[in-house]
């Protein structure tokens, strides 16, 4: 049964490879087609006026500028379409992020943060409005980056034409509207990707049932609560239980799961935690590929807390769960985690005391605090195991002399 599922897993994997394959293609294209705008362009200015060998370096310098500006702008475009279209459908400003770059509402004051997350260039969160009959507006807020970018490149492609005879502007705009069109389409055709699900497949997934839109919901609202201060443990109990697994169809249900499992993690429920941990990592579907990694780590130090069995701390070591664990290195859970492995399961007190010191140069900056203090507890409560560990062992040696 465990082969099976592992070669579905291998399969899905693949297919995902395979449109991410397709779309570096398209991207390809249309890279290349603007760069051979770029040298036609060239070509013209070199026949009409002669340019030097440092006239072209330069041309080269501006063609990758206007490339990456063009990405940047579409990027901010993009988060700023989904709180645009969030605020007119009633959801309010949470969070803003380009890169690695952060804004984020605490305390009535927005303060600037620094997060990244794998597998997105950036991220608008906003609080949700209070669900009606089971529903929410969810389609604008969802679509608004997709909308955004497809009108600033039509706007970039009317400027790319105007400006005619300007080659700079004339580039610079066409390769602007070329990023629109991309972000639209990577965004906006419903996408499972590896690490998470584009725009367009969140709105398949909510549109699925009640479960997925109180799913997306209750991603929002914690979201919002964690960045005021409050720990998951002190939320309502009644927004968290685990569904049924043949309900567990799509990642917006399952995130109703992932959240139950997170608030036994933050009521240190581990053998509950574990329990739940279980059940989501053996679904066939809805679990993307960013969720069953930061879910095996967390099981992962379960056990390290627990029996210890070594075919659950072996996944630690598992090529997928060290690629996507590097992808999230700076991530205060995946430091926890690691801390907790190098400890008690290594016995490497060296590399824990290093983790140890990035854990605390991280949370002083996390944009969470309250999920920073939940990280901190757990990472006591490993060195706590550890000291137990250490002083058992003392002790037995005492009483063998």
């Amino acid at each position: 049964m465990a082969e099976k599922t592992a070669g579905k897993r291998k399969k899905k994997r693949s297919s995902k490879k395979t449109v991410r394959n397709i779309l570096i293609m398209v991207l390809a294209v249309a890279a290349g087609g603007a760069a051979g705008y770029g040298f036609a362009a060239y070509a013209d200015l070199n026949i009409e006026g002669g340019l030097t060998f440092h006239g072209f370096l330069l041309w080269i310098l501006y063609l990758i500028i206007a490339f990456y500006t063009a990405f940047f702008l579409q990027t901010v475009f993009h988060e700023g379409g989904h709180m645009i279209f969030g605020l007119l459908t009633g959801y309010r400003f949470s969070s803003f992020r380009i890169g690695s770059f952060m804004w984020i509402m605490q305390d009535g004051k927005l303060r600037f943060r620094r997060l990244s997350l794998s597998g997105t260039g950036g991220q608008c969160i906003m609080e949700p409005p209070d669900m009606k009959d089971g529903t929410l507006p969810y389609v604008l807020y969802n679509a608004g980056g997709v909308i955004l970018n497809l009108l600033t490149g039509a706007a970039a492609l009317a400027g790319c034409l105007m400006a005619d005879g300007l080659w700079y502007l004339s580039l610079f705009f066409g390769t602007v509207a070329m990023a629109g069109a991309w972000l639209a389409l990577v965004n906006g055709i419903p996408l499972k990707l590896e690490m998470v699900y584009n725009d367009g497949r969140n709105i398949v997934e909510i549109g699925k049932s009640r479960d997925a839109a109180y799913g997306f919901w209750l991603q929002l609202k914690m979201a919002k609560l964690q960045a005021e201060g409050v720990r998951v443990k002190d939320m309502p109990d009644e927004w968290f239980f685990m569904p049924e697994p043949e309900r567990m169809q799509n990642s917006m249900t399952v995130s109703v799961g992932v959240s139950a499992a997170g608030k036994m993690m933050d009521e240190h429920d581990f053998s509950a935690a574990a329990e739940a941990i279980d059940v989501l990592l053996g679904l066939e579907s809805g679990v993307t590929g960013l969720m069953r990694a930061m879910l095996t780590g967390d099981r992962i130090y379960c056990e390290l807390l627990g029996d210890q069995k070594k075919e659950i701390l072996g996944l630690w070591k598992e090529p997928w769960q060290q690629k996507v664990m590097k992808q999230m290195k700076n991530y205060l859970s995946v430091i926890r985690t690691a801390y907790a492995y190098a400890l008690l399961c290594e016995e490497d007190l060296s590399r824990a005391d290093k983790l140890k010191q990035e854990f605390d140069r991280r949370a002083k900056s996390w944009p969470y605090p309250a999920d920073a203090r939940s990280e901190r507890e757990l990472m006591e409560l490993a060195g706590q195991r550890a000291d137990g560990a250490e002083k058992t062992v003392s002790e037995g040696a005492k009483g063998n002399l």
